[in-house]
């Protein structure tokens, strides 16, 4: 029986701009098939590439090359972005399906993993992606962070521990050269900090940084990195780990480096690293945090790790936990509370009783978990867009498949979405603004975030240009 798609492009929502909504929409375009694809790539913020604009540090050029491949994707012309629009409000799961023959859930994972212990609730104890999400600029954020620590702890052995550490210790000025906001120049200029201490429950051979990422720290101009030689431990694991992964290698060797090397210069500010501790509470007074208390561990000879019953408090004033980012329920669509991922079998969507929602698709992080860098996306797509491919002469054929149909259905309602020409005039309006910044400024400035969401949109609908 012939497919009822047969004679119309498959229309297809990626719900969710970042990298896994951009590759998946980039393998679908170009997947061997016998028919034609129509993509429209959601985004509930004005401006595209998700973690790569919100969720990397400022101080990355590397990482932020990223969206250099991701521009060349969606400025090809054969995948439409709508900006600024909220799934679960703007639009429900039933105009999707109206819509589109086929919707994938690229949404991420945004929340923050809790340490569960006690204090965590004080004054002065926040998740690291609200800070992340602050100096990124990101549009739903207050303007505003209490930088008034002098002492702040961070709760974490991988990336995130570091950016946010690295980020916090640094000199406000040193960060000019990046794309911050002016907010957070001013906010981060404030600071009182004199001591960061990063701490990793187990040691230095399984830590989840990666060398440029630790390289990084010790280019933080007035900032001394301290260490100490009895969070050196190593056990059989780690002996094997080191002599079978050149990335561990490298790491261990620049950590003992650094112990051996004289790294008290006399900076005005310092940033610890510790391992083999696991936080016990934190600490507070009059709902504010004091302390925080670990506990030293263990290694058990396959790198695990187990607490000794040893204790030491620690003065600090702000704790940050960076311990893994947590997925976020999306309306109308299933949830796993545990793992913080949509139930899926290889991504597609499976219902309360474990049965396929036809249809319906998941990739990225809210698919698998918040594991794994940014290319690992890449997996997740080639595998969720095999398995809609495969269902193609299945799928429901939607009641409503014009591409026009969006747009009357988004204006009627009144939503002011942005486009892909939107996005390239808010890109060369932070770019202008960051050439004013530099002609009037110490330093040569790329751009310029522009943070608050009504600048962001007003900005992108002048470019007034085709929507459809």
């Amino acid at each position: 029986m012939p497919s009822p798609l047969e004679n119309r492009p498959l229309r297809v929502a990626i719900i969710g701009a970042g990298p896994a909504g951009v590759y998946a929409a980039d393998i679908l375009t170009k997947a061997e098939r016998d028919f034609e694809v129509s993509i429209d790539l959601f985004d509930q913020h004005p401006a595209p590439y998700g973690l790569i604009r919100y969720g990397v540090a400022p101080d990355h050029p590397r990482i932020k090359g990223i969206v250099n491949a991701l521009h060349k994707v969606l400025d090809r012309g054969d995948i439409r972005f709508i900006g600024d629009v909220t799934y679960g409000r703007d639009l429900k799961l039933s105009d999707i399906r109206d819509l589109y023959d086929a919707v994938i859930f690229a949404t991420g994972a945004n929340d923050d993993a809790a340490l569960n212990i006690p204090g965590e609730e004080l004054e002065g104890s926040f998740g690291a992606s609200r800070v992340v999400s602050w100096y990124d600029g990101h549009p739903d954020v207050p303007r505003e962070w209490p930088l008034n620590a002098k002492e702040i702890a961070v709760i974490g052995n991988g990336n995130v521990a570091l950016d946010v550490a690295r980020v916090l210790s640094k000199h406000a000025d040193d960060l000019l050269v990046t794309e911050i906001p002016e907010n957070v120049y001013e906010g981060l200029k404030s600071s009182q900090v004199t001591d960061v201490h990063i701490f990793g429950r187990r040691g230095p051979a399984q830590i989840k940084f990666t060398p440029l990422e630790l390289r990084e720290l010790s280019h933080s101009r007035d900032v001394d990195i301290v260490l100490y030689p009895e969070d050196f431990e190593f056990d059989e694991a780690s002996d094997e780990a080191i002599k079978s992964n050149n990335q561990v290698k490298t790491m261990v060797n620049t950590l003992t480096n650094w112990i051996v090397e004289e790294q008290d210069t006399g900076a005005s500010r310092r940033l610890h690293l510790h391992f083999l501790q696991s936080p016990v509470e934190i600490l507070g007074e009059d709902g504010k945090v004091v302390g925080l208390k670990m506990e030293r561990q263990e290694l058990q000879g396959d790198g695990s790790v187990k607490g000794t019953g040893e204790f030491t408090d620690y003065p600090v004033q702000a704790v940050y936990r960076a311990i893994g980012y947590f997925g976020t329920e999306i309306p109308e669509v299933g949830f796993d509370a545990k793992r913080g991922v949509i139930p899926n079998a290889g991504g597609r969507v499976l219902d309360e009783a474990g049965e396929v929602i036809q249809g319906v698709y998941t990739t990225g992080w809210i698919k698998r978990g918040p594991v794994g860098l940014i290319g690992h996306t890449k997996g997740d797509a080639l595998e969720t867009i095999g398995h809609l491919l495969e269902d193609h002469a299945e799928l429901k054929p939607a009641v409503h498949p014009s591409e026009d149909a969006l747009i009357e259905l988004l204006n009627e309602r009144g939503i002011e979405f942005t486009t892909w020409e939107g996005w390239l005039a808010l890109d060369e309006h932070e770019k202008a603004l960051g050439a004013a910044a530099s002609e009037s400024g110490p330093v040569q400035r790329e751009r310029v975030k522009v943070v608050p969401r009504e600048d962001m949109v007003k900005v992108a609908r002048s470019a007034e240009l085709p929507v459809a």
